[in-house]
């Protein structure tokens, strides 16, 4: 029984290809537009086509180079941590949760709080003058360091970035680890395999595709950061904590350079669409051998 005509299918997508076509065609055509002319808040409705000026602007600008390093940085361990610590958290809380599954509310708290305000509050406890953290380890030690200089600022960041995300990673594996089937690990009991064996050759396998789709997620939000480090410490001393959003924001907003930044913009998107299509790739080869 044939319940879709011949064409009827077009017809179904239709209002999703129209919807693609308005709000993320159009402005990707104008943004393409923008990369290539001479550009600012002046000509902002009849930019003059420059050619390829905006991107050599960009890859000759030693601050996008730093901006990348620093997100590439950022992104990978944040990741690392976020995901090491929540599998930790997922394995050895996961008998106490299965008792007490409402003590997964208040762990889920960091979640609930926007970043900006995370990087309020941080940059109000951290303050080097009048934080309490910093007074109150100068009182006990009698030194402190400057949690938010150029020095200290990188290392800060990932460990407030850690602390705010790691719920996130820490309910999907705990979510992947439970829903492991009991016969799985009482047959995995019954051929000897126990504590480190199980969780190595047994439960770390099952739990494989949510680890990967976890760091990849929160590579993603990593690299791309910008509200809560441009509340705590902004560009940072010499660009020290300048990731790739910020520097887009900076040339986009306090410089006027529309072009370079939107620019910088594509270059951004076509290394993210690369990465991805990377790891689809190796995704699929894994999933064939297997």
């Amino acid at each position: 029984m044939q319940l879709v005509k011949p064409g009827e299918g077009r017809l179904f997508l239709s209002p999703l290809v129209i919807f693609l076509l308005l709000f993320l065609g159009f402005p990707a055509i104008v943004n393409l537009v923008y990369s290539i002319s001479s550009v600012s808040f002046e000509n902002l409705r009849a930019p003059e086509l420059s050619g390829l000026g905006n991107y050599l602007d960009v890859v000759n600008d030693r601050y996008f180079w730093q901006a990348s390093w620093f997100s590439l940085r950022f992104g990978i361990i944040t990741a690392l941590a976020e995901c090491v610590i929540g599998l930790f958290l997922a394995i050895f809380l996961n008998p106490l949760l299965g008792k007490r599954p409402y003590l997964m509310a208040p762990l889920m708290l960091p979640l609930m709080v926007a970043p900006a305000m995370v990087g309020l509050m941080y940059r109000l406890v951290l303050h080097e003058f009048a934080g309490p953290v910093p007074y109150y380890l100068w009182m006990w030690f009698g030194n402190s360091p400057a949690f938010l200089d150029a020095d200290n600022a990188f290392k800060t960041l990932v460990v407030i970035e850690t602390l705010q995300w790691t719920p996130f990673a820490f309910l999907l594996f705990h979510t992947a680890y439970s829903a492991i089937p009991t016969d799985v690990r009482e047959a995995a009991s019954l051929d000897g395999a126990r504590g480190w064996m199980m969780l190595t050759k047994i439960e770390l396998p099952l739990i494989m595709p949510t680890l990967a789709i976890a760091f990849f997620i929160r590579f993603i939000d990593g690299f791309r950061v910008f509200d809560n480090i441009y509340a705590l410490t902004g560009a940072g001393a010499g660009g020290s904590t300048t990731s790739l959003s910020i520097y887009i924001y900076q040339a986009f907003i306090k410089q006027g350079a529309i072009g370079k930044a939107v620019a910088a913009s594509v270059i951004l998107f076509i290394a993210s669409l690369v990465v991805l299509y990377a790891l689809t790739a190796l995704g699929g080869r894994r999933k064939g051998r297997s």
